[in-house]
């Protein structure tokens, strides 16, 4: 999947890094911080035999290319992900996100009106709620040569492990693995620019916005299915099921055992059976875009 070229779409203010994989409905992935598309190769492969899989970097990740002036805000992000549906023509996509990434996918729904067809929400930003270390980590990368520091805690296993680092994603830690880290630190570690990237991404998190989606959920039109792991320390279950009602086509929250903030990594099985099924229940398969 991540052997084939990356192809590239202009979309204003940046150009997105995206490849497609698949045959059927289109189905958008959009991931959250500090990731890229390829924390996806786990998943896609279980989807693609039912969807067109496109996978995009965000601005600020992997392999997109960030401009001057590019706006890395919740709606700036958002606005590029319409742009890219619109210039690929794709008029129904179905969305499946996590984390930042899922909040910009609804940011995105709320602009692009019928072009967004579903979303799939896993493990993300719950309005009223603020994950831990995130506005501390705003905080320090504001003063100069905090990323560079990062990179130099990023080299330590124990930082990488623990509740600061990426100890949170997985509750098997095991899965910070040799595979983890080739595809998630080691690009950091190897590339200034992409480590500037996420600390663009990072400052443009706004809470405010976050909370402003407990009345913006309602103005969702397209049906939304929440996907959860358990046993996750950033976002927990508890507090997201709030977000159920909020919305005005919600299909339910699944519960994913033994996951943790990547649930899509940790049980990709059990994610891709509750995307399926929803897929199914409004009728979203056995035809194509």
């Amino acid at each position: 999947m991540f052997d084939q070229p990356v192809q590239f779409q202009d979309v204003g203010d940046a150009e997105m890094a995206f490849r497609r994989v698949g045959a059927g409905p289109t189905l958008v992935f959009v991931h959250g911080w500090p990731l890229s598309s390829t924390t996806w190769v786990k998943l896609v492969p279980l989807l693609a035999p039912y969807c067109t899989c496109v996978l995009i970097d965000q601005a600020g990740a992997g392999e997109t290319r960030a401009r001057a002036g590019t706006d890395f805000n919740f709606r700036g992000q958002a606005r590029r992900l319409n742009a890219f549906l619109q210039a690929q023509s794709i008029e129904h996509a179905h969305i499946l996100a996590q984390d930042t990434g899922a909040t910009v996918a609804r940011y995105a729904a709320l602009a692009g009106g019928e072009r967004i067809a579903s979303l799939v929400l896993i493990n993300t930003e719950i309005p009223g709620h603020r994950p831990p270390f995130i506005e501390l980590f705003q905080k320090m990368m504001r003063i100069p040569g905090s990323a560079a520091l990062f990179r130099v805690l990023l080299r330590s296993p124990t930082f990488v492990a623990s509740s600061m680092g990426f100890g949170g994603c997985f509750t098997d830690r095991s899965r910070l693995d040799a595979d983890f880290h080739a595809r998630t630190i080691q690009p950091l570690l190897d590339s200034p620019q992409r480590m500037a990237g996420i600390v663009s991404y990072l400052l443009g998190i706004d809470w405010g916005m976050v909370d402003d989606l407990a009345e913006g959920h309602g103005r969702i039109q397209a049906p939304v299915l929440l996907v959860w792991g358990e046993d996750d320390p950033t976002f927990p279950i508890e507090r997201a099921r709030s977000m159920v009602a909020q919305f005005a086509d919600c299909r339910g929250l699944r519960p994913v055992p033994k996951a943790s903030l990547l649930a899509h990594e940790e049980q990709p099985a059990l994610v891709a059976e509750h995307a399926l099924a929803f897929f199914r229940e409004i009728g979203a398969l056995g035809g194509s875009d």
